[in-house]
């Protein structure tokens, strides 16, 4: 019976050893919830834990430690994974660290600490980010202009930009929506904020704001912006001092001439671009390629670049997916006109075909900021009022995932040369 019992003991403790790592596979064929396998990575960051992102490796997957609590979560979360040995593990390492191969393994040290810029009072499904960080279990909390303002960006390492308008024209829905309840007064709150914190106007105010993001990424912080809070971020800064507002939007007209008054060297990704004059069209520049684009919705889609994982691993992380190829999705930036990026700035999704860039890359100082187009990526043409998406619908999301690979983003910062 003692010879027996110590053969169980040594038994379980070889098996415990033998089993010392779990996978998250993030290819197509095997794991069934992609987006709450990130949700599942970020809870074992806020556990202090460290966790290996493999980069190129069956989709970019996740080598987590192993412990009964962490297979517990996943079963809990539905996230697919596997029990693998240590002598697997070394087997996979060795692999990705061949010359070879075009795959790296790149460490998480910690959960970002993320924020999200959004009006009061919008619910989590007004905006894809904050409806996936929603359904993949990331915690988040919302700052506004206020916040912005006080310096409140600074307790932050990852800022998302809600489908915000930075120039001060209420996002250009005066045309269609002029005398609708709710733009009436949502232009109200806006100019009741601007003049509770000291502005003449919401240009004004918004100005100040982009400009306090915009010191917040060159102190080393990390932005991810969609649709146009992309474009209408950069036009804001390359209007400092001039007035683009006509009369409806602030009360008085424009400054005679403000397209030749435009300095491109105050943007991020964006340059040469001509403004959109007229109030009535909802649209913010020759930027966006809404207008521009000659193709149907049945052969929209979208391919992912392919980077040297080993040498440039930040485009690698942020393009990380099960497929290449994604489906397009509309919004009022659905992509960006390829000609008007900055040379410096990397093309990480693109439609070649049509000439636009769909995902794009870039560093600002000490910090890095992504822009995507579109509004929901699995909402091809999203409208003012439509039901929200229900995001169990779509647990592998392509399109989904590259918003959360750059939540991830943070917690493996590296030290770049300022550009």
């Amino acid at each position: 019976m003692k010879r027996a019992l110590i053969l169980v003991f040594l038994l379980f403790f070889s098996l415990r050893s033998f089993a010392s790592y779990i996978l998250l596979p993030m290819d197509a064929e095997t794991q069934k919830n992609h987006l709450k396998a990130y949700g599942m990575t970020y809870w074992v960051l806020e556990k202090q834990l460290k966790v290996k992102w493999l980069l190129n490796y069956r989709g970019g997957s996740f080598l987590l430690p192993d412990t009964e609590e962490i297979r517990r979560e996943c079963q809990i979360r539905g996230v697919s994974f596997e029990v693998i040995s240590d002598s697997k593990t070394e087997s996979i390492l060795e692999e990705i660290a061949s010359p070879s191969q075009n795959k790296e393994a790149v460490v998480l040290e910690k959960a970002p600490k993320i924020a999200v810029y959004t009006p009061y009072g919008k619910q989590p499904w007004d905006d894809a980010v904050t409806m996936v960080l929603t359904y993949a279990e990331i915690p988040y909390e919302t700052v506004y202009d206020e916040e912005v303002l006080n310096d409140g960006l600074l307790a932050f390492d990852w800022l998302h930009l809600h489908h915000e308008d930075f120039t001060g024209q209420y996002g250009k829905f005066y045309g269609a929506y002029k005398s609708a309840p709710w733009y009436i007064e949502e232009k109200k709150e806006a100019e009741a904020l601007a003049t509770k914190l000291g502005y003449s106007k919401v240009s004004l105010e918004k100005l100040d704001v982009a400009l306090k993001i915009r010191d917040y990424v060159i102190g080393g912080g990390f932005m991810f912006a969609m649709c146009s809070a992309a474009d209408s971020f950069d036009i804001a800064l390359s209007v400092e001092g001039i007035d683009i507002c006509e009369p409806m939007f602030d009360g008085d007209g424009s400054e005679a001439n403000y397209q030749n008054k435009i300095d491109y060297n105050k943007t991020f990704a964006f340059t040469d671009y001509k403004l959109e004059k007229s109030p009535t069209v909802y649209e913010f520049s020759s930027i966006d390629m809404t207008q521009k684009r000659a193709i149907s919705r049945t052969v929209d889609y979208f391919s992912l670049m392919d980077f040297s994982a080993k040498w440039d691993p930040i485009p690698t992380m942020l393009c990380q997916n099960h497929t290449a190829l994604i489906k397009g999705f509309m919004g009022q930036t659905t992509a960006f006109t390829r000609d008007e990026i900055k040379s410096n700035v990397l093309v990480l999704g693109e439609n070649k075909a049509n000439g636009e860039a769909k995902y794009i890359h870039g560093i600002k100082g000490k910090g890095f900021f992504t822009f995507y187009g579109g509004h929901d990526p699995e909402d091809y043409q999203h409208r003012v009022g439509d039901s929200k998406t229900e995001l169990d619908l779509h647990p592998t999301s392509p399109g989904y995932r590259l918003i959360l690979n750059n939540v991830l983003f943070p917690a493996a910062r590296k030290k770049k040369q300022k550009t």
